[in-house]
């Protein structure tokens, strides 16, 4: 069957600070209840323990591995990644986590939870879902081996942490049908089936995870509309932050973002912002930034996530970051990148979605 969706969470660059520290709340703390300081656990990784505390902070892909290679050495158990996963709680993965808690449907959070994959901070490349037979649910992961040894730790954490934070959505243990992995039974394989709590598959050709489609139309028990937007719109502020920007920057992109407009005008923002637009400006301009400059830099970065982790139309996207029609965009965009939307969508170089990679 062909993928219905397909998301790419890992930069190019496996050094770029893109990814943050959610969800890693819960390997730390499992780690603690056997001994291992959080210090241990980012020895050598050019990070600070400090760092779980702060929301704004960013690892790249390699410090993640790092993290996950010192908490295998340091572990007193082999099965700490599944361990730690069922750990996870919704507070855990702070506005993204209630912004999937608080959607209408667990399908609706679940599309969120694509949309936004970056910010829960998987290993691997590539993420396929589908459904097969109108009955069977597939997430599949892609562009494995990378990973190396420690691919085993990555499908363990991952697989358990979204296991604990879906049945927390639902608040009733989620409907998994089969995991599949291409590894190995490791020593623990008995507690895979008593976590998952479904039939497990080692030594395959492919990762996957099925699950009952039925959930997709369920409701989800703590929906709130209104709780459910202004977080969505949270995580569209957290996509476009970089590290050590001022407070004022930040609040301009709340404001930009939550406003009903979309990228409002200067006038309003600093009417927003209870700012004079005279004092809006200069207090821009020692920071070295102009209102403008941010502006474009938001709407380059959400255009960015929804390329390359969606398939809305060029026109869908071009409306979602604040252009009259696709041709703007379209010139925009060829001005910021060098590539039109559509080239960047679907570079030559990207491999068949749907080939095997594990």
């Amino acid at each position: 069957m062909k993928p219905i969706k397909i998301v790419m969470p890992i930069s190019s660059d496996p050094d770029a600070p893109t990814q943050s520290l959610l969800g890693l709340g819960a390997l730390a703390a499992e780690l603690a209840a056997q001994g291992v300081s959080v210090r241990e656990l980012f020895a050598r990784t050019g990070l600070d323990a400090s760092q779980l505390e702060d929301p704004h902070a960013r690892i790249s892909h390699r410090q993640r591995l790092a993290i996950y290679r010192n908490a295998m050495r340091l572990a007193k158990r082999s099965d700490i990644g599944l361990l730690a996963g069922a750990r996870q709680r919704i507070s855990d993965y702070g506005i993204y986590g209630y912004a999937l808690v608080s959607s209408r449907t667990f399908g609706e959070a679940l599309m969120f939870s694509l949309d936004h994959i970056t910010m829960a901070g998987p290993a691997v490349r590539q993420i396929s879902f589908r459904i097969e037979h109108g009955t069977t649910a597939i997430l599949r992961s892609h562009g494995l081996d990378p990973l190396g040894e420690l691919l085993p730790f990555a499908a363990e954490f991952w697989r358990s942490s979204m296991t604990a934070v879906f049945s927390r959505i639902l608040e009733s243990p989620f409907p998994s049908k089969r995991m599949i992995f291409p590894f190995a039974a490791p020593v623990h394989w008995r507690n895979y089936e008593r976590m998952f709590n479904c039939p497990i598959d080692f030594g395959a050709d492919r990762m996957e995870w099925h699950f009952d489609a039925k959930v997709l139309d369920l409701p989800c028990p703590n929906a709130n509309p209104i709780t459910a937007k202004i977080c969505q719109q949270l995580c569209d502020v957290v996509l476009t932050e970089h590290p050590g920007e001022s407070e004022l920057v930040r609040r301009i992109r709340a404001a930009c973002l939550n406003s009903p407009s979309r990228f409002a005008g200067a006038p309003e923002i600093a009417s927003k912002l209870g700012l004079s637009l005279r004092t809006f400006h200069r207090r821009l301009a020692e920071d070295g930034q102009s209102f403008q400059s941010i502006v474009d830099g938001m709407r380059q970065s959400i255009a960015t996530e929804l390329l390359e982790n969606t398939h809305l139309a060029i026109d869908q996207v071009a409306e979602r970051v604040g252009f009259a029609d696709a041709t703007s965009f379209r010139k925009a965009f060829k001005k910021w990148t060098n590539r039109s939307p559509s080239d960047f969508r679907h570079p030559t170089a990207q491999p068949p979605a749907a080939s095997p990679d594990a």
